[in-house]
């Protein structure tokens, strides 16, 4: 359906991207635990390299048979309405998100364990 397609072009792979950037400043701010700032930038580099094939392969297909599954079982619950409440969900969704980390920092969204010290 052309929907499908929609989704998958406009909100699977940007989703994936948006996350992948979270997870860099997850590594971000875990690696300020390192004193070596050599040390800091190969574990940044690394996740963003690593992270980058990972979506790419991984990540993107899975992320996008999830939002299949989920769109597909709200289009066939709620019809039209809940398509677009799916929609406006995932959005809000992401801006939360991004909005808890960037206003009020990265251990507003981590469980206490993760948090630094």
């Amino acid at each position: 359906m052309k929907t499908d397609r929609v989704v998958r072009s406009y909100y699977v792979l940007p989703c994936c991207l948006l996350l992948l950037n979270l997870c860099v400043e997850l590594v971000s701010y875990k690696t300020r635990e390192f004193g070596d700032p050599f040390l800091r930038t190969a574990a940044i580099m690394g996740m963003v390299l690593f992270g980058g094939s990972f979506v790419a392969f991984l990540a993107a297909p899975g992320v996008g048979w999830i939002v299949s599954w989920i769109h597909q079982g709200s289009r066939r619950s709620g019809g039209f309405l809940g398509e677009v409440i799916f929609l406006i969900l995932l959005g809000v969704g992401t801006y939360w998100l991004y909005y808890q980390i960037y206003i009020h920092g990265m251990a507003s969204v981590l469980p206490a364990e993760w948090r630094n010290r």
